[in-house]
């Protein structure tokens, strides 16, 4: 009789933290309910969606190499630069040549050879080197030239609740929100998963927000998942973090302590009252 009033407010009190840590589990999980979606729905609606291509904006900076069987024609096009007088003769023969990189003016232009300003802004990389395919095929004889364009600046600024806040860069030019979270050491327990921030710059100028919740269903078909260059991730603090911000190291070690040991005195009292 007695052994059974002691288990009653024990295991009242082990219920309590129990129910306590699935709430905290329910708040950190990703992908909640996503079992819940239609297979045919989720397949449609990926269907929907084509592969994502990255978009040029003012202020990139690209790569544009053409590549033909005629050297000649195509060496124009390929801006080299120059090497500096310190640099040892036999290395620079040896060595690749290195190409001048093209910045993309704030009028979204880029000051290309013979063709002069072409408007990059808003092109995807194939959408480029279509147009440069058509302008370059009148110069050469035996055959169009390979145009490759690359986007060299695509890296995203991850700041806040995550483990390695910092600049973070992509050779792909794909980068989605879970990656770069990846790349930045995940959140912290501390992070809120249901409202990041992130900063973007559009191509004309315009700033916005865009709020996406790590934790819902359709978080896929967020205009955030996917991560654009100079994008700026924030993930803002948690209840918890910020009341535990209102007091030094010390203090919280304190409380935690006072409170430990308040639930200690409580437990006995009501083991020994009972």
């Amino acid at each position: 009789m007695y052994y059974n009033k002691i288990k009653f407010p024990f295991f009242f009190i082990l219920s309590i933290l129990l129910l306590s840590s699935c709430s905290d589990v329910k708040n950190l999980a990703y992908f909640q309910k996503i079992d819940t979606i239609p297979y045919d729905s989720l397949k449609q609606n990926n269907k929907a969606h084509a592969l994502y291509d990255a978009h040029i904006k003012p202020k990139d900076l690209l790569s544009i190499t053409v590549v033909s069987s005629e050297p000649q024609a195509s060496m124009i096009y390929n801006l080299i630069v120059p090497q500096t007088e310190g640099s040892n003769s036999q290395n620079t023969l040896s060595a690749q040549p290195i190409l001048q990189k093209y910045l993309v003016d704030n009028d979204g232009n880029i000051d290309f050879p013979v063709f002069g300003k072409i408007k990059v802004a808003g092109l995807t990389r194939k959408e480029l080197e279509s147009i440069l395919h058509n302008k370059l095929r009148s110069a050469f004889s035996k055959e169009t030239p390979i145009v490759t364009i690359r986007i060299l600046n695509y890296s995203v600024n991850i700041l806040g609740e995550v483990l390695k806040p910092g600049k973070y860069e992509t050779d792909n030019e794909r980068l989605t929100i879970f990656e770069g979270l990846a790349l930045a050491g995940d959140l912290t327990i501390y992070g809120r998963r249901d409202n990041v921030k992130v900063l973007r710059e559009n191509a004309d100028g315009s700033k916005i927000y865009i709020s996406i919740n790590l934790t819902g269903k359709d978080v896929i078909y967020s205009p955030a998942y996917y991560l654009e260059q100079n994008d700026v991730v924030y993930v803002e603090p948690n209840k918890s973090r910020a009341n535990s911000s209102k007091y030094g190291a010390a203090e919280s070690f304190g409380i935690s302590t006072v409170s430990i040991l308040f639930s200690l005195t409580n437990l006995i009292f009501i083991v020994l009252k009972i």
